[in-house]
């Protein structure tokens, strides 16, 4: 006598569509939620470059200088580390003006946080620094919000929202053209 055949058992074509419409529902869910992640960072820094840009608007004429370039900054914000040399540029030479900007905002009560004038600087939603510094980014230079470490999705949403979308053109600069994408942009630069 014959065994009984035993009916092979395995998935069905309509069982395997359910499970792969499943998977694509997963991963556009995730998709989606690194999109909204990433776009809050993005408005998150444009916030932060918005405030600072107010912060030393505010500065100035409070005090008839730049945040880290005053020359009677330990007249106008007591306990500075330092003052700068007037020049009109948040400059790096000696002193190091850059380093002493956030301490005089955040001494003259224009944002909030500790800074010590030399090694502590502010960071982006990004992660990376964030300094007021007289630099020469994407072929123009001046007095400017810069932010270093972005990634180039990152600089190219903020040229566009707050200029032309064009990394060498407008008063949203990088160091480098859009179009390497995923590429990190060492420096987007935001110029007032």
């Amino acid at each position: 006598m014959r065994a009984p055949r035993r009916q092979q058992q395995g998935f069905t074509l309509v069982e395997i569509a359910i499970v792969l419409v499943i998977i694509g529902l997963l991963l556009g869910g995730v998709l989606k939620g690194q999109g909204l992640i990433d776009s809050a960072k993005v408005k998150n820094i444009i916030q932060q470059s918005n405030a600072l840009s107010a912060a030393v608007n505010a500065y100035q004429d409070k005090f008839r200088a730049l945040p880290g370039d005053d020359i009677q900054a330990s007249t106008h914000v007591p306990t500075t580390a330092g003052n700068g040399n007037g020049d009109g540029q948040i400059g790096d030479g000696q002193p190091r003006e850059f380093a002493l900007a956030p301490q005089h905002l955040a001494l003259g009560g224009f944002i909030t946080g500790s800074y010590n004038g030399s090694t502590q600087f502010m960071t982006s939603a990004q992660g990376g620094a964030v300094y007021l510094y007289n630099d020469e980014v994407g072929g123009r230079s001046g007095n400017g919000i810069r932010f270093d470490n972005l990634p180039e999705g990152f600089a190219e949403q903020i040229d566009s929202k707050l200029d032309d979308g064009v990394a060498t053109t407008g008063s949203v600069r990088a160091k480098a053209p859009y179009g390497n994408t995923g590429a990190i942009i060492t420096r987007t630069a935001v110029f007032f």
